[in-house]
């Protein structure tokens, strides 16, 4: 495996980075998560927008401009052969000192890998999947910006502890409202009908402390071309209990169906009919948008 290091592909063994490095002294930096289908990447433009913009929230400076890290992420997918996988593009503030002055880190570090990726199997997109709501709460949009991809993953790290230890592979997250923000890695999505039989597609606002996903917004994209509403909406615990289905997105789980919150089944515990045809849509999105790399 090859990895691009600030301005180098290099052997993965050889991929080293110092220990003097802000982002892995106070996980100063940025990064995304992309996926690489049939040899092409999936909504690149948007990723990188949304990478330059956490680092412009930072004060992360100096950057590369923006097509010279879109040439470093191509050539670590042709480098690799890839023709499906997951990309992680990370920008960290650099090495430093042991203090947390910025101006120390004259040069950002600029590391992208490129490496296969399993979330779940198969069954889990058949079946659907039980999850958990998490104590641990979303950090306040006013404290840190859930719109900032930041190195610092501690709160969702303390979330996705909660999940193991009840033995499920996601879990929901609330705001410090009471309010669903995200799960630990994913958005969310649940299906509604109201008392006048009217359905539609709803998902935390941004504003809620949820994450601005690019699965996200292509899902909501999608749902309008099959004719779902979509809305951006609070939602409560009470809404996916009683919602008729519920899904999560995101780069590396994709769509994928949620049945169970709290051992409380949602809708007749099995994926619902919008969700499959979320899940199909997208899937013959990703494979077939953009040109191959190779």
């Amino acid at each position: 495996m090859l990895i691009h290091l600030t301005g180098h592909l290099v052997a993965a063994e050889d991929a080293k980075v110092s220990v003097f490095d802000h982002g892995f002294l106070y996980g100063d930096g940025v990064f995304e998560g992309i996926r690489v289908y049939n040899r092409r990447i999936f909504r690149h433009d948007a990723h990188l927008l949304r990478l330059y913009r956490s680092a412009k929230a930072i004060m992360l400076q100096p950057l590369p401009p923006v097509e010279e890290m879109k040439r470093a992420i191509e050539d670590t997918v042709r480098a690799n052969e890839m023709g499906d996988g997951y990309i992680r593009a990370v920008i960290s503030r650099g090495p430093g000192d042991l203090g947390i002055d910025p101006r120390k880190c004259p040069e950002p570090t600029i590391v992208v890998i490129a490496t296969g990726i399993a979330l779940y199997p198969e069954e889990v997109y058949e079946q659907g999947m039980e999850c958990v709501t998490a104590s641990t709460r979303r950090s306040r949009p006013d404290v840190l910006s859930p719109a900032i991809k930041s190195l610092n993953y501690l709160n969702n790290v303390l979330a996705k502890i909660e999940c193991i230890r009840a033995g499920v592979p996601e879990c929901v997250m609330l705001n410090d409202r009471g309010l669903v923000a995200e799960c630990s890695a994913d958005n969310i999505f649940i299906l509604s009908r109201d008392f006048n039989g009217q359905t539609e597609l709803r998902t935390p606002p941004i504003t809620a402390g949820s994450l601005e996903g690019i699965t996200r917004d292509t899902v909501m994209q999608l749902a309008g071309e099959i004719g779902v509403r979509c809305v951006e909406r609070d939602i409560a615990l009470f809404d996916i209990y009683s919602a008729e289905e519920a899904f999560l997105t995101g780069t590396g789980a994709e769509v994928v169906p949620m049945t169970m919150l709290d051992q409380r089944p949602i809708g007749d515990g099995k994926p619902g009919p919008v969700t499959r045809q979320l899940i199909a849509r997208y899937r013959e999105l990703t494979h077939t948008e953009g040109e191959p790399l190779f």
